[in-house]
């Protein structure tokens, strides 16, 4: 099977369901959205990050390919695939839950950075948060699973969590903003 088939080389692509739209539909910039951030969470594995991340992180990996392939599924298509659901929600926010209970309360907002896993965790998450505001784009026009926006929101509240967790494991300070009171 050859991984070019040029039926995407006037601008257009293939639903799950077979319906043909643009590229540029609010539809495939969430579901790209959703595949950058998939991308950026496997360049986060990379980094060392605990054990306990990381079957974290293959899990969401795995519910990032259901949340794609429902973004890429119509509601109103013939195909029948796994939709995100609140099995789903709940799992993030156990997983919060469970890291936060090892955290120091957050009294400021915490600057992104720290080690390498915890810094790229805030990209991820600043990319979860770019994809929850394509898919709420994307849910104006189309029809979009309330689980949908919700796993996504959820999902940026983890990508933080875990940042500040990773950073706690590796030992590295967080900084928090500290606005000038001057300004």
């Amino acid at each position: 099977m050859k991984i070019y088939t040029k039926k995407g080389d006037q601008g257009d692509t293939s639903l799950f369901g077979g319906d043909r739209v643009s590229k540029s539909t609010a539809r495939i910039d969430a579901y790209g959205n959703v595949d950058e951030l998939n991308s950026w969470i496997g360049l986060v594995l990379t980094t060392g990050v605990s054990e306990e991340s990381t079957r974290l992180l293959n899990t969401i990996q795995d519910q990032l390919f259901i949340l794609g392939a429902d973004l890429a599924t119509p509601a109103t298509a013939k195909a029948r695939i796994r939709r995100i659901d609140q099995e789903h929600i709940d799992y993030l926010e156990s997983q919060i839950d469970r890291m936060e209970k090892n955290l120091p309360t957050l009294k400021n907002f915490v600057l992104p950075g720290g080690a390498t896993a915890g810094a790229q965790l805030h990209v991820a998450r600043t990319v979860c948060r770019r994809a929850e505001r394509s898919i709420v784009r994307c849910g104006k026009d189309e029809q979009i699973s309330a689980y949908v926006i919700k796993y996504i929101n959820r999902l940026s509240d983890l990508l933080f969590v875990a940042a500040r967790y990773e950073n706690k494991l590796a030992g590295t300070k967080e900084t928090t903003w500290k606005p000038d009171k001057e300004s």
